[in-house]
């Protein structure tokens, strides 16, 4: 027996309750609140063989990119594999779709679940999978284009559009289409003030433009929104450190680190690359933290999930070396080398990108300087592969600038200020990495004249 869900797609269950609690969970990822987990695993206690929780479930396991969630997603893949009969085609698709992810096939997973969103566009579950899987491998045209194909489909009156609007806001932000992705972000804002991923993709804009109280204002003016019981509350909490950095309130920020972005274990993958990321941000900028990276390389040692995804890996290593666990970085450094041998996904994320940038930041904290500079130059032209947004990956433009200045490569510091100029026109931090460049550049001419 067959039921309809909220945007009328057919469902597996004879269950309305089964149905109603998929709605719940749905609903709670879309806005990343509550746990979800705990919702659709009741529906499941009611109906074991309910293939669209099974699915939702994996989808849950998929988008965290974190290894640590593998075990929960080879139980769910394999619950849904086990129901031999009554699952339609797109629920068998999802399960499929599941499956090649936990084969580590992440690309191959990630075009399964967007192929159900053009065959079936209302299938919301495909639709939000497919967009985070974009992200996790740094398809940014995607992040636009897929919520850009699904969209003449659905009408404000189908439960989610608002959220399918916020999402198309942060590909629009990606693609660089700073003003339409602020407007469609505004308008999901407007329809849903409760939708963080939408409040998060008008701040990117606002951080890319470099206008920093308006940053400031429109997220402290909706922390009520994002701050409290939601997944993306870190991340929110990181964008809103960075405004605060580009106004050199250094206090301020590691305040906000200590009060929210800093978290007792175990924590999500996704708050940990922002503490490493922020850390490292005043690390480059010569900021004492303190003994801050100690619980944050803690914290990742303790998940032991190296090897699983790169743009993890690197985060890791970053908070190992600030936190001088050698043996650490040692052990991630690894673990990285042996994925690359392999042959899915991430095999080709940390053998292209992952291991130069990992090796990249370890040259520079020993003081190798030409090293970094090596690896980084080529690597930045296909950093995207490892996933991340253009505000997650700056950090490591901003090393590789760090390098050039610091390595006595003056020249490069000053073009590779004027290339982030050219593509953040407004950033505050340029000026005066500018002045740096130039003031380098200057006295190693004083110096070459004196010579001759």
């Amino acid at each position: 027996m067959t039921q309809v869900d909220a945007r009328g797609l057919q469902v597996s269950t004879s269950n309305p309750q089964s149905i109603a609690r998929f709605e719940t969970a749905l609903t709670l990822l879309h806005g990343y609140y509550g746990d979800p987990l705990g919702a659709i695993d009741a529906a499941l206690i009611d109906d074991p063989d309910f293939a669209m929780g099974h699915a939702l479930r994996a989808g849950l396991m998929v988008t965290s990119g974190d290894g640590t969630a593998e075990a929960m997603l080879r139980q769910s893949v394999e619950a849904g594999e086990s129901i031999r009969t009554g699952p339609n085609e797109r629920e068998r698709r999802h399960i499929a779709a599941a499956r090649a992810w936990l084969d580590g096939r992440f690309a191959q997973a990630v075009q399964a679940y967007g192929d159900i969103a053009i065959d079936y566009p209302r299938d919301i579950l495909a639709i939000q999978v497919a967009h985070l899987g974009d992200f996790l491998l740094g398809q940014s045209s995607m992040l636009r284009d897929r919520i850009a194909q699904v969209l003449p489909h659905w009408d404000r009156d189908l439960p989610g559009y608002g959220y399918l609007l916020g999402m198309h806001a942060f590909g629009l932000e990606e693609m660089n289409r700073y003003e339409d992705a602020e407007a469609r972000g505004r308008e999901a804002v407007a329809l849903n003030p409760r939708d963080p991923w939408a409040i998060h993709a008008v701040a990117h804009v606002m951080e890319m433009q470099g206008r920093l109280e308006t940053g400031i204002d429109w997220l402290q003016a909706r922390t009520a929104d994002w701050a409290e019981d939601n997944m993306l509350a870190v991340h929110n909490w990181w964008h809103l450190a960075l405004f605060l950095m580009e106004e050199e309130r250094y206090d301020d920020v590691l305040r906000l680190f200590d009060d929210h972005v800093k978290r007792p274990a175990p924590a999500i993958a996704l708050d940990l690359i922002d503490a490493a990321a922020l850390l490292w941000r005043l690390h480059l900028r010569g900021v004492d933290v303190g003994n801050r990276w100690i619980d944050v390389a803690e914290d990742w040692h303790a998940r032991g999930a190296a090897g699983y995804y790169a743009f993890n890996d690197v985060h890791a290593i970053m908070a190992c070396l600030g936190a001088g666990r050698t043996a650490d970085v040692v052990e991630i450094r690894a673990a990285m080398a042996g994925a690359a041998l392999g042959s899915g996904t991430n095999a080709m994320m940390t053998r292209d990108v992952g291991v130069p940038v990992a090796d990249a930041l370890i040259a520079f904290e020993r003081g190798d300087y030409g090293t970094t500079i090596d690896l980084l130059m080529p690597v930045r032209l296909i950093a995207h592969r490892f996933g991340g947004s253009h505000a997650q990956r700056d950090v490591f433009n901003l090393t590789l600038i760090e390098a050039a200045l610091r390595g006595g490569r003056a020249s490069l510091a000053e073009a590779l200020v004027a290339e982030r100029t050219a593509a953040k026109p407004m950033n505050p931090t340029n000026p005066s990495l500018g002045a740096l460049a130039r003031r380098a550049r200057d006295s190693r001419s004083v110096v070459r004249s004196v010579t001759h």
